[in-house]
């Protein structure tokens, strides 16, 4: 198993949260940490991006 660095650790509350069904959910600080837009229509996406039409909205 690879262990992350100290500053690539991902804190509960702050970089994720569960939701009600058990996923992991990435917040939009998370998000703006990592940089750019993965594409996959994230719920706190900053980049705008809308998975329906494949574009940003932003």
């Amino acid at each position: 198993m690879i262990d992350q660095s100290n500053e690539n650790k991902l804190i509960e509350g702050e970089d994720f949260y569960y939701t009600p069904e058990g996923y992991k959910c990435f917040t939009e600080k998370h998000h703006l940490k990592r940089g750019y837009c993965c594409k996959s229509g994230c719920r706190h996406c900053p980049y705008g991006f809308d998975k329906k039409t494949g574009s940003n909205k932003k």
